[in-house]
């Protein structure tokens, strides 16, 4: 079998088994409910206790893993092809700190707390914090490097930690609301959660899907790239605002969710190798396995109690990587 159908035929199995994970994530809870009982909620709900538990809680937080897992694996690898810097993830362009900021000033100066209350807010300050990066990476020579983008992205990042701490200790409502969305979760969040920030994922993987292209020649430099009649400023462009709406949709819709984005590319990338054409798309279906998988995790655990699924992907997530770079896993793209 040849190299290319070996990556379409793991395309395929991967596809399989994030449906049976999508399956799996409904079925498991607190409360057993079988097969048939899923069925009964999905196909002719008739209002019993198991229906309400499946389609008011346990769909929401699977569609939900899912998408958010796909936005976050698709944006881990772009940053890191558009950086080339292995180390990079979503979090790298300022775009959790945006959001968390915008989320705790919605607390502080309206009262806010429930998710879809402040999801606007999340999303306007992932954006805000996005596009605030790359200006300041392009200010001088109006060329938005890697290491330019590196460096004011963490800039811009301590100085919005620093004012969104600053509020919180002032405020003990904000202090309260914040710590339960800066932990990372899918559980409690109503579908119109996912329906608010769909169009901006949506948005943001057709973007993806125009950068693939491009991906392969930026990394081998920009002045290789522009040989190949790569535009790279556009190319790049184009990768950061699809990297900002879907990381900026994911944190919006579920708070901050560590390694998802930073391991999956590495984990694709040992799997399928440096080409984007395969990289993206395998990243995206492993970041829906992962979250999924992490979110059932949690609700097995501590039974009959829940860990939020931020706290997962951050147990599993943190020896992983070590893991990873021990067994000298190539890691750079």
């Amino acid at each position: 079998m040849t190299a290319h159908r070996r990556r379409q035929a793991g395309l395929a199995a991967l596809t399989t088994i994030v449906v049976a994970a999508g399956v799996l994530g409904i079925v498991v809870g607190a409360q057993a409910i079988p097969l048939s009982g899923i069925w009964h909620a999905l196909v002719s709900p008739t209002g019993l206790p198991t229906d309400q538990i499946v389609t008011s809680l346990r769909l929401p937080r699977t569609v939900l893993c899912l998408a958010v897992g796909i936005a976050l694996g698709t944006a881990g690898a772009l940053i890191q092809g558009h950086t080339r810097n292995p180390l990079a993830d979503p979090g790298l362009l300022g775009l959790t700190a945006g959001a968390a900021l915008l989320v705790v000033i919605s607390m502080y100066a309206f009262g806010l707390r429930n998710p879809d209350q402040y999801v606007w807010f999340a999303l306007a300050g992932s954006l805000v914090a996005g596009i605030v990066v790359f200006g300041v990476a392009s200010v001088g020579g109006g060329n938005a490097s890697p290491l330019n983008l590196a460096l004011a992205g963490a800039a811009i990042t301590f100085g919005l930690q620093a004012l969104t701490n600053a509020l919180v200790l002032q405020d003990t409502f904000s202090l309260d609301g914040y710590r339960l969305w800066v932990v990372g979760s899918a559980a409690g969040r109503d579908i119109s959660v996912f329906w608010q920030v769909l169009p901006f994922l949506a948005v943001g993987l057709v973007l993806a899907v125009i950068n693939i292209p491009a991906l392969n020649g930026l990394n081998l430099g920009d002045d290789v790239a522009r040989s190949l009649g790569i535009n790279v400023a556009g190319a790049r462009v184009i990768g950061l605002l699809s990297i900002t709406l879907l990381a900026g949709a994911a944190t919006a819709a579920c708070g901050p969710i560590a390694f998802i984005g930073l391991i999956v590319p590495h984990l694709a990338r040992g799997w399928v190798g440096p080409d984007y054409r395969w990289l993206v798309p395998y990243s995206a279906l492993l970041g829906g396995l992962t979250l999924l998988v992490a979110d059932i995790v949690g609700r097995i655990v501590v039974a009959p109690a829940e860990l939020h699924v931020g706290i997962v992907t951050a147990l599993i997530g943190a020896p992983v990587f070590i893991a990873l770079v021990r067994r000298k896993v190539p890691v750079a793209p």
